[in-house]
């Protein structure tokens, strides 16, 4: 039987894609590259784009995907044997990068083309192509001396296997944690549908009363409704402490993170940067690191006062009215819930009744709808578990792409919510490929029959992540290299993700993605009113932690030396608690170990760049207020004209032109962080 891996032109073939067809298809797959560009670059002349780059996006096309789709399994499937099949070709992958990198001719035959008369004539994408390649060659190491390059390409081959590992001891950490709890009195407080769950999972244990787990759908409900006190500070230490020296060795992130580092700092210093920062910003928007770090303190001069403010008041709501006179960390979600009940009369459990994940999906699928002009329908392929479902898009009744939909935690999926290319728009000689996306989450599932219900912040995630699948499936770019999220400047790529957030806030279109789970009633006007008074609660201490993590990250990668070996996890530590004394109003028991799961950057592609998610909230915020002036006083913000230009000169282009320029075309002018303040409610009247 042939190798599906192999014969990837239409969609994967999920039920009989099998681990040991892992080595064999990548391999033969990075022979047939190699090979293609051994006889590239021995052939005379300069090269052009048909002959040459043509043939070299479709062999790297082939083995992306089929290597994107063992890691996709790897991410959502983590038993051991796909563990085993990812990480056993995980250092050939990454010589293979490694070396096209640093492969002089082949760097070469670009500046050739780059150099030759047929340039001028290559349309502005395929130019703006070449020379994205130009600058990939020269971060890759190409022009390093001879004896050089394999040191290069080891410290690219070590930081994929460390990255992958931090993964794995993440998850492994947080399955291997279990609360059961007995006494009634012990699960006080927590809402039914998430004691429905933890009894199912007793269960499925052989044990009684209740199991509690750090998957959020069950670690979120303690530390935000249990009355005891005791079960929220386990919970938290546990959660706290994951991948850390406090369990087990072989799963301590620590070493990991301090080699990591390490690796980072000499691949940047030998191409000549100063830091790891100054290499990852190349190819962002953002300039350097100083630039970045005074966004970030501008952002938190103005954020803090009101982050200050929030928890004075939760402090003086926890000691006179829940007779708490000292708030510990645990306790923050659990007061902030009854402090919210007390002022806006309402609780995200009572809120989450109305949001049943069909008519939230109905909802999602409407103002796509209604903005684009596209139906997103039902369809059929294989997929990797019975949870998961597939959709097609169609315009005019043409198929536009396709998405995988995978809500549900289990505990073999990697925590999270992501979006991920499974195939990507392209114009090649055989005709177009339409793109397909994998959209995952990790949700509560359904319990006892019912529909699962969502809280209004998994709502905010789902349309979160169908931004980055809308950027991904609406493109009308026909070159893969910037087709899609393809090329896009790593700190805009939250824009139209965080710009889709925005609608989960507008009346009518909650209101039409809402029934109650048990009475199929819609979302009281009242009710939602108390919602919307309620949308800054708290705001200033959720904008200080998010600008805590990106200030970590960026002087993590620009200002702890790195240049003697490992970085020790306690010089780690004390930047992360100068950092805290800068910009953050709560500050975690010194036993915390936040580092350690901090997989955005160590596994995740963020590193030095976590700031992305503020830098492209001013983006996304300012778009957002173009939808506003269209629809004021028209009752509803879904304006199809509107939406229209967002899709054309936003989402379309993909990565074809900076993405500044596609904003400036999109609003006529340059950003301004007002529309963002605003929205937060950090304007001071």
């Amino acid at each position: 039987m042939s190798n599906p891996l192999l014969h990837l032109q239409a969609l994967p073939d999920f039920d009989a894609i099998r681990p040991e067809h892992v080595a064999p298809a990548i391999r033969e797959l990075i022979e047939e590259n190699r090979a293609l560009i051994a006889r590239l670059t021995a052939e005379p002349g300069t090269p052009e784009w048909d002959g040459f780059v043509v043939p070299l996006t479709e062999a790297g096309e082939r083995l992306g995907r089929a290597w994107g789709v063992v890691g996709h399994l790897h991410s959502v499937k983590d038993v051991p044997e796909w563990r085993e099949a990812y990480n056993g070709m995980l250092p050939e992958v990454s010589r293979f990068y490694a070396e096209v990198g640093q492969n002089l001719a082949l760097f070469d035959k670009y500046k050739a083309l780059a150099e030759g008369p047929a340039f001028a004539d290559l349309s502005p994408v395929r130019r703006r192509i070449v020379e994205h390649e130009l600058r990939d060659f020269r971060l890759s190491g190409a022009e390093l001396p001879d004896e050089l390059k394999p040191r290069f390409q080891a410290i690219q081959e070590e930081q994929s296997q460390l990255a992958a590992k931090f993964s794995e001891n993440l998850l492994d950490a947080t399955n291997a944690h279990a609360e059961y709890v007995r006494d009634e009195t012990g699960v006080a407080g927590i809402p039914a549908d998430a004691l429905e769950a933890a009894r199912a999972a007793a269960e499925r244990d052989g044990q009684a009363g209740w199991k509690f787990t750090l998957q959020m759908p069950s670690y979120l409900p303690v530390l935000q409704y249990a009355d005891d006190r005791g079960l929220r500070e386990r919970m938290y230490r546990a959660y706290a402490t994951r991948a850390s020296e406090a369990g087990k060795p072989e799963w301590d992130n620590g070493p990991l993170i301090g080699r990591i580092l390490a690796l980072r700092d000499e691949e940047a210093r030998m191409l000549g940067y100063r830091n790891f920062a100054e290499i990852s910003l190349v190819p962002k928007m953002a300039d350097n690191p100083a630039e970045v770090l005074a966004f970030l303190r501008e952002l938190a001069a103005k954020a803090k006062p009101f982050a200050e403010r929030d928890l004075a008041e939760l402090q003086a709501f926890a000691r006179e009215e829940l007779g708490l006179p000292e708030l510990q960390p645990w306790d923050i979600a659990w007061a902030s819930e009854k402090l919210r009940v007390k002022r806006y009369d309402y609780s995200d459990q009572e809120v989450k009744q109305y949001f049943p994940e069909p008519k939230v999906l109905d909802g999602l699928f409407g103002v796509v709808r209604t903005l684009y002009g596209v139906d997103i329908l039902p369809d059929e392929a294989p997929r990797w578990d019975p949870d998961t479902r597939f959709f097609r898009i169609e315009r005019d009744g043409e198929t536009i792409g396709h998405f995988y939909l995978d809500l549900h935690a289990r505990d073999t999926k990697r925590g999270g919510a992501w979006m991920d290319s499974a195939r990507s728009r392209y114009r090649g000689p055989a005709g177009v490929s339409t793109p397909v996306a994998y959209l995952v989450c990790n949700f509560p599932g359904p319990v006892n029959g019912k529909p699962a219900t969502f809280t209004h912040d998994d709502v905010l995630t789902l349309f979160h992540e169908a931004g980055h699948g809308l950027h991904h499936l609406l493109t009308r770019v026909d070159e893969l290299a910037v087709s899609g999220i393809h090329g896009v400047e790593w700190d805009a790529v939250e824009l139209p993700s965080q710009f889709m957030e925005n609608f989960c806030w507008e009346w009518d279109v909650l209101s039409a993605m809402t029934a109650h789970v048990d009475t199929g009633e819609p979302l009281p006007r009242a009710l939602y009113d108390k919602m919307i008074a309620a949308k800054n609660f708290q705001s200033g201490m959720q904008t200080v932690r998010q600008l805590e993590f990106a200030m970590f990250d960026l002087r993590l990668h620009s200002e702890v030396d790195a240049t003697t070996g490992p970085v020790p996890v306690d010089v780690v530590l004390r930047l992360l608690d100068e950092v805290r004394r800068e910009v953050a109003v709560i500050i975690p028991p010194a036993w915390h170990r936040f580092p350690h799961s901090f997989s955005h950057i160590f596994s995740g592609g963020y590193a030095a760049g976590y700031y992305s998610y503020k830098w492209a909230e001013v983006l996304s915020a300012d778009a957002f207020e173009a939808f506003e002036e269209a629809g004021a006083g028209r009752g509803s913000l879904l304006d199809r004209e509107t939406g229209e230009r967002f899709w054309r000169e936003i989402l379309a282009v993909g990565g074809s032109r900076p993405a500044l320029e596609s904003f400036k075309a999109f609003r006529g002018r340059e950003p301004r962080v007002d529309a963002l303040l605003r929205h937060n409610g950090m304007v001071t009247t």
